[in-house]
């Protein structure tokens, strides 16, 4: 196993590596980079812009007839404002040269700083991280919640109406794209076209400091209730299948015969049996439930119900071309998913002793 390990964490650099370089590629062949922004902005004479450039920035936005920049929008502007902005976010130098920068720190985890909001990437990241946690700590433990107890139930009563009209309602919800049934819940719960029952944005209200422990805990959950229901009701039916066909497997066994044989209680060989050994593969799969749901199912509820977390932050960024945020966030998160995928791996191997993946290598 040890050998294993060290493989998986070997293979961890050339898999940032490589997923670093795609989108780098892919980003920087976007139009509308950090530089075309700022320009757009200084065309429309904003004073964040001049602020980022400095006390003298509007003093030098000036016209030069005689431009032959390539950045849309720059034609007209003075080519010193030009080359100064060029090398304020680093693209004075050639695209190989910044990708080399840009990998030598981020190996030595330096993520720099925003270009638009005048925080460092890890400290945005701290930031923002509470709202996502906190969506995927309550969604993560609804779906255990829900998938688990039904899947056994469907595992009981395989095959009958039960099975088959549950079957259906979780095809269903599968099927409906989270963000669309978001959309749904604001038009119908958030004051969209009929009742206005739930918050649209936030986490909490204005006035949350003012209230009382369980006033704050209410409105907590007040306002987590739709983008809760829109992110667990696409995700159960994997797990809710996962457990049926998992016991359906156990029970079928010689071990499940010989206990009820035994003259034992449908619930002991159920609950004392068949539970332990249907349920290793679906404890192991924890580690990656987390970080799936904290770090990428909750991309577009935060962006759908303004909820200001890792998701919305990534979004932003995007469109901004805040490179540092971006290639930052990635970085972080590509790295956690393979450690935790390393530890998923781990975890089946403690669970179930007979799965051997240095024997599989």
């Amino acid at each position: 196993m040890l050998a294993y390990i060290i493989r998986r964490l070997l293979l961890i650099v050339p898999t940032l590596l490589g997923i670093l370089t795609l989108n780098f590629i892919i980003i920087q062949a976007a139009p509308g980079g950090p530089v075309e922004q700022l320009i757009a902005q200084i065309e429309g004479i904003e004073g964040g812009a001049a602020a980022r450039m400095g006390g003298g920035a509007q003093s030098e936005v000036k016209l030069s007839t005689g431009s032959n920049s390539n950045y849309r929008g720059a034609q007209g502007l003075d080519p010193d404002l030009i080359a100064k902005i060029e090398k304020m976010y680093g693209f004075d130098k050639p695209a190989w040269e910044r990708f080399l920068i840009m990998v030598k720190n981020y190996f030595s985890f330096d993520f720099g700083d925003s270009f638009f909001r005048d925080k460092s990437v890890v400290d945005l990241i701290i930031e923002k991280m509470p709202v996502s946690i906190s969506l995927g700590l309550w969604s993560t433990l609804l779906v255990y919640l829900i998938s688990i107890p039904l899947g056994i139930r469907k595992a009981i009563r395989h095959g009958t109406p039960f099975d088959i009209w549950s079957s259906s309602v979780v095809i269903i919800g599968n099927a409906i794209p989270s963000f669309l049934f978001a959309i749904f819940l604001i038009v119908v719960f958030a004051g969209g076209s009929y009742l206005n029952w739930f918050p649209l944005r936030g986490l909490t209200s204005p006035d949350f400091e003012e209230l009382s422990l369980m006033g704050k805990v209410l409105d907590y959950f007040w306002h987590l209730a739709l983008p809760l229901t829109a992110l667990v009701i696409g995700s159960f039916a994997t797990l809710t299948m996962l457990t049926k066909n998992s016991f359906l497997d156990e029970i079928g066994k010689q071990y499940v015969t010989t206990a009820r044989a035994k003259g034992l209680k449908e619930n002991q060989v159920l609950y004392g049996h068949v539970f332990r050994n249907a349920m290793l593969i679906i404890i192991a799969g924890v580690p990656a439930a987390l970080v799936s749901i904290f770090f990428t199912g909750a991309f577009l509820i935060e962006v759908i119900f303004s909820l200001d977390g890792l998701g919305l932050l990534g979004y932003e960024s995007i469109l901004s071309r805040d490179y540092p945020v971006i290639f930052g966030t990635l970085f972080i998160f590509t790295l956690i998913s393979l450690l935790v995928n390393l530890i998923s791996d781990i975890t089946y191997t403690l669970v179930d002793p007979r799965i051997d993946f240095e024997a599989r290598g």
